[in-house]
C-alpha cells in the first residue's frame, strides 16, 4: 500500500455511499463556477468557530473546489447531510444553492463525489488535494493539467485529522442555534505546515507569490509545484 492510500485509507475509509447508513467522508463543493473566497468562509469557521480540525481542500478536476471532512467514527447518512446543510446555512447562504453540493445531500442524493486524485474522463485534467495557500489559485482553472504528485498528496493528508465524535457533536448543537451565535471568522494567517510540502524551487514560489504577475502565469507556477510535490 502506497503511503497515499494508507492517508486515504486513514482519514476517509470505509467511504460508504450511503447504502448502509453511515459515512465518514463528508464532502462540501461550491462549483459553477468554483470560488474559494466563500468556501473560505466554511474552511475558517469551522476551525475558528466550531473547533474543528480543517478539512482537506481539493480541486474537483473540472468546475468545483472542495472541502474534504473525515469523521473518526462513521455517522448516519441524515447526520452527516444535516451537518452540511447547516455550514451551508450558516456560511454559504449568499450562495445560489445550484452552486452548492453535498455528499451526502437529502436534496442531491445521485451524486457521489469521486475519488482524489484522479485524472476526468474525456480530458487531460486532474483532480487534487492543494493547500490552503494555493486555493485561490484555482478559481478560475480548479483542475491540474498533470498528474499531482503522489508523495506531496500524502504529504498534505497526513497533516489533517479526523473530526472526534464528541467534537462532532458539538459542532452540529452549534449550528443548529442562531446564526449570530458565531461570527464570520477573520482571515487567519495560514500555518507553515500548510505549505512545506510546496517545492522550494524559488522562482516558481516567487512567481506564484507576486500579485503583479498576470494569473495565468501564476496558475501555470501553482500546477508546476504540485506536480513536482
Amino acid at each position: 500500500m502506497s503511503r497515499l492510500q494508507s492517508q486515504w485509507q486513514r482519514l476517509y475509509e470505509p467511504a460508504s455511499d450511503g447504502r448502509d447508513g453511515a459515512v465518514r467522508a463528508l464532502v462540501l463543493e461550491v462549483a459553477r463556477p468554483a470560488d474559494w473566497e466563500p468556501l473560505s468562509r466554511v474552511w475558517r469557521g469551522v476551525q475558528a468557530d466550531l473547533q474543528l480540525p480543517a478539512p482537506a481542500i481539493a480541486v474537483s478536476g473540472s468546475d468545483g473546489l472542495q472541502l474534504w471532512f473525515s469523521l473518526r467514527e462513521a455517522v448516519d447518512v441524515a447526520a452527516a447531510a444535516l451537518f452540511l446543510q447547516r455550514l451551508q446555512d450558516r456560511y454559504l447562504a449568499d450562495l445560489a444553492p445550484a452552486r452548492v453540493r453535498a455528499m451526502p445531500s437529502t436534496r442531491e442524493p445521485a451524486w457521489q463525489a469521486p475519488r482524489v486524485p484522479a485524472p476526468q474522463p474525456g480530458t487531460e485534467n486532474w483532480s487534487a488535494f492543494v493547500a490552503p495557500d494555493l486555493a485561490p489559485v484555482f478559481g478560475e482553472t480548479p483542475w491540474l493539467d498533470i498528474p499531482p504528485g503522489t508523495d506531496g498528496q500524502a504529504d498534505l493528508l497526513a497533516r489533517l485529522q479526523s473530526i472526534e465524535p464528541a467534537a462532532f457533536q458539538a459542532a452540529m448543537e452549534c449550528l443548529a442555534g442562531p446564526a449570530t451565535s458565531a461570527q464570520p471568522a477573520a482571515a487567519a494567517p495560514v500555518p507553515a505546515s500548510a505549505t512545506s510540502d510546496v517545492d522550494p524551487r524559488r522562482f516558481l514560489q516567487r512567481v506564484l507569490n507576486d500579485e503583479s504577475v498576470a494569473l495565468a502565469l501564476r496558475i501555470e507556477a501553482a500546477k508546476a509545484l504540485l506536480g513536482r510535490a
